[in-house]
């Protein structure tokens, strides 16, 4: 929730951040996080889901995140080989009662166009999104709410993504191939619609009682599937540990600083976001978005050195969600196994 501030409090605050030793209102220092509450698994009815909130009380961050697999046809509408994700983020009033409505349609487009340029990229596509080669894949829809603002709300809306996306189970699914038991490959098709038909009741009458038109012991060429698993059930999605993380490095000249509150947003110029993928070997983050918001002015060689500081900050994060992210998996598990062994 943006504030409104004179310029009094903003020189103010500006004073404080750089006076030696720096003061914040909470009693943070620079580079600190405010704490950070993370939950997956929170709504039901989706593939993967997660809660973050960065900040306690009223003056905090909050973001819900969820992601549903549908399957398309490849080749029909936007369907692509090998699966792709569609993001969108939807900021609600309570966030910015301050905006109107054309102007919080606009800053939810605005959103919605970084985080799905930034996930959808090719390179962080999942290897695991196809279900029949060249005809249906998954397409994953990633939709975000932003239900506070409280400053940092970028930060915590690709935190929000991110853990979604890590909690997003992807079904199991068996290739099926119809086909007419008892004759040559095509002998039922050649013949029309109802032969092929009356060719799969004949030989499920006469040589095989318990035979399906649907064959899943030998594929020839698969035409259709089916799913192993209930909905929420299945895989991770393929190559979650190489999603994004943000840092956004609020500069005050001649220093920067971390996860600013709303009022301290206001009261700097320059905001340098900054997006790192990780590689699945070991190496360093991966830039794959920057973005410059404000209107201060800063020079080429300072954000050099701001995106080699950024790194930094970014392997820290990842690495601290790391942690949590693999604990909530084991927390779910946990829950998932006493659910079942009181059945």
């Amino acid at each position: 929730m943006t504030v409104l501030l004179s310029k009094a409090e903003k020189s103010y605050i500006q004073a404080s951040l750089q006076a030696d030793p720096s003061l914040r209102g909470d009693g943070r220092g620079l580079l600190d996080f405010r704490a950070l509450a993370l939950e997956t698994g929170v709504s039901p009815l989706t593939n993967g889901s997660a809660r973050v909130r960065i900040g306690t009380g009223d003056g905090g961050t909050e973001v819900l995140a969820a992601v549903k697999l549908e399957v398309e046809d490849v080749g029909k509408d936007d369907g692509v080989d090998g699966g792709r994700l569609n993001c969108s983020v939807t900021c609600l009033p309570s966030a910015y009662p301050h905006l109107a409505p054309t102007a919080l349609d606009e800053l939810s487009a605005d959103l919605s166009a970084l985080l799905h340029t930034t996930l959808a990229h090719p390179s962080l596509l999942p290897s695991n999104l196809t279900i029949i080669p060249n005809k249906k894949s998954w397409v994953a829809h990633l939709d975000c709410v932003l239900r506070s603002d409280g400053g940092n709300a970028l930060d915590a809306l690709f935190v929000a993504a991110r853990a979604a996306l890590w909690d997003t189970k992807v079904p199991r699914t068996r290739s099926v191939e119809y086909k007419a038991h008892g004759r040559g490959a095509g002998a039922g098709a050649a013949k029309g619609d109802d032969t092929a038909a009356m060719d799969v009741e004949g030989a499920a009458a006469g040589e095989n009682e318990d035979a399906s038109g649907f064959d899943t012991r030998q594929i020839l060429r698969a035409t259709d599937f089916e799913l192993p698993d209930y909905w929420d059930e299945g895989e991770p999605l393929g190559n979650r540990e190489r999603w994004p993380v943000c840092v956004t490095l609020n500069v005050l000249p001649p220093l920067y600083y971390l996860d600013a509150t709303a009022p301290e947003e206001v009261s700097t110029p320059l905001r340098l976001v900054l997006l790192f993928s990780f590689p699945a070997t070991p190496a360093e983050p991966v830039l794959q978005g920057m973005r410059l918001l404000g209107a201060g002015e800063t020079d080429l060689s300072l954000i050099s050195k701001l995106i080699s500081e950024g790194r930094k900050h970014a392997q820290e994060l990842h690495a601290a969600l790391e942690v949590k992210l693999r604990d909530e998996d084991l927390r779910r598990n946990e829950k998932a196994r006493l659910r079942f062994s009181t059945r």
